[in-house]
């Protein structure tokens, strides 16, 4: 049956038609997710790279997210990296930022299905004379169970997140912390 239903998406691919989504599935053409529902987030960025854009989508059958990141070239000498500690607790809010002024290269999480949560760390790099300054936050950028993509705005580094969960929707809402780097 369910090569049918590809041999369907195929068909309709070619005819310029995408079957109607159900909705127990998510369909994001050419998006490669780095985890699968309710399995770990491990997601690292090359050597002399930062993060630059984080997507997102929720499905409420699982009660989890899925999680897409990008990177962009950022360093120009080898940096000092370091993984933080967890920063919350299951359902806890959390507002991180990395510290030493590094800028976030890196995530990894574990889903819990208990508490249809996630525990986060962060995986933090910089290099020697390089100091965060102008640092915004963003506001929210989900609504609880909806898809979102962000872009770090240009000439600036994603450096923390900030998030918060509701058991209601069992999902939680972003923000994220981005700041220029010079030299210092």
């Amino acid at each position: 049956m369910r090569t049918l239903g590809l041999l369907l998406i195929l068909i309709a691919g070619i005819q310029g038609e995408i079957p109607a989504q159900t909705s127990n599935e998510i369909r994001h053409p050419d998006h490669r997710w780095v985890n699968e529902f309710d399995d770990k987030v491990l997601f690292t960025c090359p050597t002399f790279n930062t993060i630059v854009s984080v997507s997102s989508q929720h499905h409420s059958y699982h009660e989890d997210r899925l999680w897409d990141f990008k990177c962009k070239s950022t360093f120009n000498a080898l940096p000092a990296c370091a993984w933080t500690n967890y920063v919350n607790t299951m359902d806890e809010e959390f507002s991180f930022t990395c510290p030493f002024d590094s800028i976030v290269t890196g995530v990894e999480a574990y889903h819990s299905n208990y508490y249809e949560d996630r525990r986060w760390k962060f995986y933090c790099c910089r290099v020697k004379n390089s100091c965060n300054k102008n640092c915004f936050w963003t506001d929210y950028l989900n609504l609880f169970d909806d898809y979102f993509s962000w872009v770090v705005p240009n000439a600036t580094y994603l450096v923390g997140a900030s998030s918060y969960h509701d058991n209601y929707h069992e999902d939680r809402r972003w923000k994220y912390q981005y700041c220029t780097q010079q030299p210092c």
